[in-house]
């Protein structure tokens, strides 16, 4: 529950030109493979048209061996919208390369109808979709028996150390502006707290330098952790409002035990390993750590939203202090 998740890059951009497409010709085209379709691209004033119906021959979309950065979105036949990278973190276009077919009529077909800056809407059977590419279960938004629509756009079309190069370019500018978006959040999340604070009626509260706020009720007399030494933590994990997410005393797959890890080598999110460095050993506290400090613009379950500020009662079992301490 608490290890720290590393997110691969993926997702997209230009929703208003996505959601123009449909409105720009409602004539679908089907290929041979029985995928249905309209390619909108730009003419010469920037405006997006509808390609019309393409030539078994055309061969001026990507091809194989090259790759794609591009944007998506899904919608079930209830017209709601459940995938939409362009508002996911990290809010970047998927990078991928691209492969012979899976199947006929399938994603990679659809992908390599598309040139470069060119948008796409493309339905497929739901059912097949599941089954061939995604290799899971219809989940319970999607009716089996339904189509889902996907609008692709696509950014661009490279070679491999293109593509390299590309991603190295989009990490770096997802890390300098999600560090721009948390120094925002955790002003807002501060502001939360104290009120969260005040209705709790909370004593004694003192404020880690990076922003953590931690009651101790209960002192221990052991000592407190360093980086590096390994701790053993219970602990309750709620939501401001009171639901509960995770417990060690009653998680199945630790048997009840504490978690174990070391401080200060992000086993844990880092409003952990703030706060446990300033509890003696056999202290109970209670933490309130910003969601930057915690899973930020993630949302590692559905009991945690993206930007969740999170509550841990936790109690400082054990402390291994470093053999060369």
């Amino acid at each position: 529950m608490l290890s720290r998740t590393k997110f691969l890059l993926p997702v997209l951009a230009g929703a208003l030109v996505l959601q123009a497409c449909d409105k720009n010709n409602d004539q679908f085209y089907t290929t041979a493979d029985g995928l249905e379709y309209k390619i909108f691209g730009q003419n010469e004033k920037g405006e997006y048209e509808n390609k019309g119906e393409l030539a078994p021959e055309d061969s001026s979309g990507a091809k194989i061996g090259e790759f794609v950065a591009f944007h998506w979105q899904i919608i079930n036949s209830e017209d709601s919208v459940f995938v939409d990278t362009r508002n996911n973190p990290p809010n970047l276009p998927m990078v991928i390369p691209i492969m012979e077919p899976t199947m006929k009529g399938g994603l990679e077909s659809a992908v390599m109808m598309l040139s470069a800056g060119d948008s796409g809407v493309f339905k497929m059977n739901a059912d097949t979709v599941f089954a061939n590419i995604f290799r899971r279960p219809l989940p319970p938004h999607i009716k089996a028996g339904t189509d889902l629509t996907f609008r692709i756009k696509n950014e661009r079309v490279m070679n491999q150390a293109e593509a390299q190069t590309y991603q190295q370019e989009l990490m770096q500018r997802y890390m300098e502006e999600s560090k721009v978006r948390a120094e925002k959040q955790i002003k807002v999340d501060d502001e939360k707290i104290q009120e969260y604070v005040k209705e709790q009626n909370l004593e004694n509260v003192q404020k880690t330098e990076s922003g953590v706020y931690y009651v101790v009720t209960e002192k221990g007399k052991g000592e407190k952790p360093s980086p590096g030494d390994e701790v053993a933590v219970h602990y309750k994990g709620t939501r401001l409002d009171g639901k509960e997410f995770d417990s060690s005393y009653n998680n199945p797959m630790s048997g009840g035990e504490p978690i174990r890890f070391p401080i200060g080598q992000q086993r844990v999110i880092q409003g952990w390993d703030d706060a446990i460095t300033q509890l003696n050993e056999g202290s109970k506290a209670i933490l309130l750590i910003p969601s930057p400090l915690a899973y930020g613009e993630q949302a590692p379950s559905p009991e945690i939203p993206a930007n969740s500020i999170l509550r841990f009662d936790v109690e400082l079992v054990d402390v291994q202090k470093q053999a060369n301490q």
